[in-house]
């Protein structure tokens, strides 16, 4: 099997797996707040591997910039308005709703994805940085409190991994030669706008 049907298989593969993941775990520390450099690091590093709209969302960067050709920058520009959002969280500043405007941040990326949506380039980083600042703040929750130590390795961590899910997606998904008309980003993109359905049904209405 060549490297290029594998690809296709995660792109395809991936998504679905997402959905199958529990929408509430977002607490890689059990709930409890890193106390130590290590414990806040471990929780960056998790976080947006077990909340399926933040990964969702990570997905729908990396399909937009490899089968689009774009820049890996835009990636990074996610990424540093997730920083920012974290920030914002921990310095106290107010934010309703954040969890239904992630959820919804999410169904739009895969809704775009999915109707094959070409927007220009910074369309794409408005939404990216707008997304970022949202999903940042969402992380923040779970580091709100804590120490200047964990607080500064848990915002390493989730830098880290996200810039090496993004960019290396989105190198993955250029490296298949299909633009975003092509089946499997579509099919991505559907299963993206799932995962954003799934999880705003969840926090409209949290009993379903």
């Amino acid at each position: 099997m060549s490297i290029r049907h594998v690809l296709r298989a995660v792109l395809l593969a991936g998504p679905s797996l997402l959905m199958a993941a529990p929408a509430s775990a977002h607490h890689v520390m059990g709930g409890k707040l890193p106390s130590t450099w290590l414990e806040g690091l471990l929780s960056g590093l998790g976080h947006p591997l077990i909340g399926p709209e933040h990964l969702g969302f990570l997905l729908a960067v990396a399909v937009v910039v490899g089968a689009c050709g774009l820049s890996l920058a835009l990636p990074a520009v996610f990424v540093a308005a997730m920083a920012a959002g974290v920030a914002l969280h921990v310095i106290g500043f107010a934010f309703p709703a954040v969890e239904v405007m992630v959820a919804l941040s999410t169904l739009l990326a895969g809704l775009l994805i999915a109707g094959a949506r070409s927007l220009p380039v910074a369309a794409w980083a408005a939404l990216f940085a707008a997304a970022g600042i949202l999903h940042g703040y969402a992380f923040g929750e779970s580091i709100y409190g804590a120490e200047t130590a964990p607080l500064g390795a848990y915002l390493a961590g989730l830098i880290l991994i996200q810039t090496a899910l993004t960019t290396g997606l989105a190198l993955a998904v250029r490296r298949m030669g299909t633009g975003l008309a092509a089946l499997a980003p579509r099919l991505a993109g559907a299963a993206v706008f799932g995962i954003g359905f799934a999880a705003l049904i969840g926090q409209l209405i949290p009993a379903a």
